[in-house]
């Protein structure tokens, strides 16, 4: 579960956060690719990020096997380890 997914994050200097994410062939063919990135939006839509910031997600091909729920917790893990989320400080 742990190597789902990477993060990078740097700071923007805007007064927004953005997001995106970064799915090669290498995690499977085009299906697959999309429905990853259709859960990924609709996990970070829920999240309150902390504003000026650019974040990406790099997926990695394990990620495939995983449900929703799965990434969600990967996500939520890497944005507390960064302390991006709006809660924490």
């Amino acid at each position: 579960m742990g190597n789902l997914l990477v993060m990078e994050a740097l700071p923007n200097g805007l007064s927004i956060s953005r997001y995106g994410f970064s799915v090669t062939k290498k995690v499977g063919k085009a299906v697959e690719r999309n429905r990853l990135k259709r859960l990924l939006k609709e996990i970070m839509r829920l999240q309150s990020i902390k504003p000026g910031w650019d974040i990406v997600f790099i997926v990695r091909p394990v990620a495939v096997t995983a449900g929703y729920h799965q990434l969600k917790e990967a996500v939520i893990k890497l944005l507390t380890r960064a302390q991006l989320l709006e809660g924490n400080k």
